[in-house]
């Protein structure tokens, strides 16, 4: 008989609350999961001091669900819930038919699925590397990105385990992984990638077309410090007690175990070791490294990641029952206070006004509008602190003839802004992060350029090209871009164009990522048009949607609607219309129509931003009325909401 099924007349006999995985019974011998973690070096649960949540968890939070958590466990004063974000208890919803639980510690948590959203990053596959150390700790990363900042992120574990110089079969810790991207941050694929194309490396199988990996150089692109989840230090989290509160009020933890014969062949259910498999002993095959996501009292586990595909149990997923294969004799490991990067958040902005990294809480508000003499005037926002008081910075420029396109780039997190002159050009101007100055970029682009510009930086090349999309006097619109030679005026399209604006974005369709853009014609009415960047890079006319509409339109891809960090989310869309905003939304995941779905604010003249930021899912908007004064708005699950003035512009 064959160990799997020596192993399935055991669990049977036993009467397991587990099965094995019936896709493995053709195998002759045991499955090729890599391991890799140091179990001796795992720290023993028992030495870590009960958490102090009340003062851990004092500080403010950006997910409105977490903050009610912290409320109902007695950590937070409800006092603090009207500084959840304009003065409203309205800021806290749940989400897409979703429950905020109240109360002490639930009996279950599960953050693929919690409120109605999803908070964990698709299955990763470390292959044949002994690198579950480091997929465990990016694992952690994503979630707290995700579960902090409601953005999905894409970390690279080849970025850290090359980062550390760490060889094919070189075991290690999760710790040994966060200290490294605590000191050097965690970057995206596009900056240095996973080999996931082939079945290993060295003495594992070399991956496809290349070196045997520990002779693949550590490479990174040149932008990397710009494009780097930021992370604080860690907390290890020791006794079950505390581990169940964590994961119910801040978010996942790593944890160890020791790894035995008949856990390679886990299909489904609770596992729980078997001391013999046939009657023959179970072995110690090592230590593993993977993230707990939840748990469930009822029955009695944890609810896990692996890194071993989505073939392995539940696709990708363990239960694994409490005190198992000394999963509660280490110490947990955490994560809170993640900071983002631009290429992270980059989809969820666009128009004057964008959320960076600065600040207590890495979310503050920046805003560029137009100023007295024909300067841009800088504003911001303090998100981290009580009452959210806008701040006016500096001025710069004196040729602006409307509000700027604001972006944060991947050039160590650098704001650029682009807008359009008094003589019909395009002017670039960048602020170099932390302290500045604005610098001049240059005047460049069409000699008649009319409209706002749509400006993003895209994914083409490294740092990625700068895109625009602007009007020009002839009605049609131009698409310039700027790689490593400089400006160049590329293609026009479209025709009875009356109005661009900031609503080019790089979405998720396709593998490069379609370019998308929406104008206002001459006819009232709105038109969208796409370029479909794996297949000609030629620009398509799409449909045309509303009417009435005399102003530049702001898009972004939204959340609702993505299920993961690889798929589309909705484009949300705001245009001043008869006074108002007019908000509309495309169903990206179903019939793909343009819907429009709420009218709101008064006296406006233009739409200056569109966000979704960090507070929850919730839109931010600004827009420009018409007494010249500038103010926001903003969407929850309890609809559109008139927020403060921010000030006048000129």
């Amino acid at each position: 008989m064959s160990l799997i099924t020596d192993l399935k007349a055991t669990l049977e006999k036993s009467q397991a609350s587990w099965r094995v995985n019936e896709k493995l019974l053709h195998l002759t011998e045991p499955p090729k999961y890599r391991l890799g973690g140091v179990s001796e070096k795992f720290v023993p649960a028992a030495q870590v001091r009960p958490l102090d949540f009340k003062t851990l968890l004092a500080g403010p939070t950006n997910n409105p669900f977490i903050l009610q958590r912290r409320i109902d466990q007695g950590f937070l004063h409800a006092a603090i819930k009207p500084e959840l974000h304009t003065g409203s208890i309205q800021g806290i919803t749940a989400g897409e038919g979703g429950i905020i639980p109240t109360g002490p510690v639930p009996s279950s948590v599960d953050w693929r699925n919690r409120w109605g959203w999803s908070w964990i990053t698709t299955i990763r596959d470390q292959n044949g590397c002994e690198a579950c150390w480091v997929f465990g700790a990016v694992a952690l990363v994503e979630a707290m990105v995700r579960i902090e900042h409601c953005v999905w992120p894409q970390v690279s574990e080849g970025d850290v385990h090359k980062g550390l110089h760490a060889t094919c079969c070189q075991c290690g810790n999760a710790e040994n992984a966060l200290d490294w991207m605590k000191n050097n941050g965690a970057a995206d694929p596009g900056c240095y990638a996973w080999p996931v194309t082939g079945s290993g490396c060295n003495s594992c199988g070399d991956p496809v077309g290349g070196a045997p990996y520990d002779a693949v150089a550590y490479t990174p692109t040149s932008d990397r410090s710009g494009r780097s989840v930021r992370i604080p230090a860690y907390t290890h989290v020791g006794s079950v007690a505390d581990q169940k509160i964590w994961l119910d009020t801040v978010g996942p933890l790593v944890c160890g175990i020791t790894v035995w014969t008949d856990f390679m062949y886990y299909g489904s259910g609770v596992y729980h070791k078997q001391a013999t498999i046939g009657g023959n002993p179970n072995k110690v095959l090592g230590g593993h490294v993977m993230l707990v996501v939840g748990y469930d009292d009822t029955l009695s586990c944890w609810i896990v990641k692996n890194s071993w595909g989505a073939g392995f149990g539940e696709s990708g997923y363990i239960r694994i029952g409490y005190g198992e294969v000394d999963i509660d004799s280490g110490a947990k490991t955490g994560l809170t206070g993640v900071n983002p990067d631009p290429w992270t958040k980059h989809r969820l902005h666009n128009g004057g006004m964008l959320e960076s990294g600065n600040g207590a809480t890495h979310r503050n508000f920046e805003l560029l509008t137009t100023g007295p003499g024909n300067k841009v005037q800088h504003w911001w926002r303090d998100n981290s602190v009580a009452g959210y008081p806008w701040h006016q910075g500096v001025n710069f420029g004196n040729d602006a003839a409307a509000c700027p396109t604001f972006i944060s780039t991947t050039f160590n997190r650098s704001f650029e802004s682009v807008h359009l002159t008094t003589g019909h050009r395009l002017h670039h101007w960048w602020f170099m992060q932390p302290a500045g100055p604005w610098n001049d970029g240059g005047v460049f682009g069409p000699a008649d350029a009319a409209g706002i510009p749509g400006f993003i930086q895209g994914n083409y090349g490294a740092p990625g090209n700068f895109e625009i999309v602007v009007r020009t006097s002839d009605s049609r619109l131009t698409h310039c871009w700027r790689d490593g030679g400089g400006w160049h005026v590329g293609v026009k399209f479209g025709s009875s164009v009356a109005y661009s604006g900031a609503s080019l974005i790089q979405s998720h369709y396709g593998v490069q990522g379609n370019f998308e853009v929406v104008c206002t014609l001459s006819s009232g009415k709105m038109q969208h048009f796409w370029r479909d960047n794996d297949h000609g890079m030629v620009w398509n006319a799409g449909p045309q949607f509303g009417s009435g509409v005399a102003s530049p339109p702001c898009m972004v891809e939204g959340s609702y609607g993505a299920a993961n960090e690889k798929s589309v989310g909705n484009f949300e869309l705001c245009v001043a219309a008869g006074g108002a905003v007019q908000h509309w939304w495309r169903n990206n995941q179903g019939d793909q129509l343009w819907r429009q779905s709420a009218t709101f604010g008064h006296n406006v003249s233009a739409v200056v931003s569109l966000i979704e930021g960090s507070y929850g899912f919730n839109l931010e908007v600004v827009v420009l009325r018409t007494d010249n004064k500038l103010q926001h708005y903003w969407r929850d699950g309890g609809g559109w909401h008139e927020g403060g003035v921010i000030g006048s512009i000129v």
